[in-house]
């Protein structure tokens, strides 16, 4: 037991250090705060240590693990509902001369604060399809959903983003 458990915590510690980075940056795009993100990973990552023999089974533990983090982030939400309004967070005052990397920032700014303000679900389809690049099939399974349900929630959350003016951000921060 004791040979099978080390090598369960030697894959594990490998798995963590070559995606750690990649999975806080997309627990910062599913929850638009680095604390969170940070407590989102463990949370998750916890969930995937206690599971990692039947995961290394099924062959991908890294979308297991994204998954995981997508549900865990939208259940956080539904049982914590909004502990703060978008417009309590705060933002940064910004100079009226700006150069390049301000327009940048500015507009990766708003670009979060426009992907804040969508519905987690929603928010979780925007994050798998642009920053991910999953297909809408992928994106599916890693929410347990159906396909025709990512197609109306991807609809919804661009819909939604357009009558904002935000819809643009996306394929700005998609082309860099």
């Amino acid at each position: 037991m004791r040979t099978r458990d080390g090598r369960r915590d030697t894959e594990f510690t490998a798995f963590v250090r070559g995606h750690s980075d990649r999975l806080h940056r997309y627990g910062y795009v599913l929850t638009g705060s680095g604390a969170e993100a940070e407590e989102l990973v463990q949370e998750t990552l916890v969930k995937v240590y206690l599971a990692w023999e039947r995961i290394c089974h099924e062959g991908s533990p890294l979308g297991y693990t994204r998954s995981a983090m997508a549900r865990t982030h939208i259940s956080r939400w539904r049982s914590w509902r909004r502990r703060t309004a978008l417009e309590d967070r705060v933002v940064l005052d910004r100079t009226s001369t700006t150069t390049s990397w301000e327009t940048e920032a500015t507009e990766r700014d708003a670009m979060w604060r426009a992907l804040a303000a969508l519905p987690p679900r929603q928010r979780a389809v925007v994050v798998l399809r642009f920053y991910e690049d999953l297909t809408e099939r992928d994106i599916a399974v890693a929410l347990g959903c159906a396909v025709g349900t990512v197609k109306s929630q991807l609809s919804r959350a661009l819909s939604t983003l357009r009558g904002r003016g935000a819809a643009h951000l996306l394929v700005s921060e998609e082309a860099r």
